[in-house]
């Protein structure tokens, strides 16, 4: 059996001037935290469905790329990851684009053999493997440590 996870939504009124809440009740990281049509498509404070998919798939991304790291010989000092999520209205709103960068810190590792391992975090974490109808790009750093 595997693990399950779950949140909620829940909305009133219309699209937009409506206002919804998200819940992550097994973790508690979000509680009635708001959603809207401003705090998706404008500038209003509150999450969005493309921020919490960001948040997703970078955390996700990182910490596949931690584990092929270490099954290739190499742990990471550090890695952060930013995943930018492209929101799309031609035609009507669809995902256009996602775009993870990371920079990471890793010992003893040629920038050729990091960008490889990247690669493959990329494509099998399952994360992207969920989000494979989007274009993925990644632009993978390594830096000095």
């Amino acid at each position: 059996m595997g693990i399950s996870r779950h949140a909620t939504a829940h909305w009133e009124g219309d699209l937009k001037t409506g206002k919804g809440q998200l819940s992550t009740p097994q973790s508690g990281l979000l509680d009635k935290t708001r959603y809207a049509f401003s705090s998706r498509f404008g500038d209003e404070k509150g999450t969005n469905p493309e921020e919490l998919i960001a948040a997703a798939h970078a955390g996700c991304f990182t910490m596949a790329l931690s584990a092929k790291l270490t099954e290739a010989g190499f742990v990471p000092t550090s890695l952060d990851t930013e995943a930018k999520v492209d929101l799309s209205m031609e035609g009507g709103p669809q995902l256009s684009q996602i775009t993870l960068k990371v920079k990471a810190v890793v010992p003893n590792i040629e920038a050729a053999q990091f960008r490889a391992i990247a690669e493959d975090a990329k494509q099998n974490c399952p994360v992207s493997k969920a989000l494979s109808a989007v274009p993925i790009s990644m632009e993978a750093e390594l830096a000095g440590g």
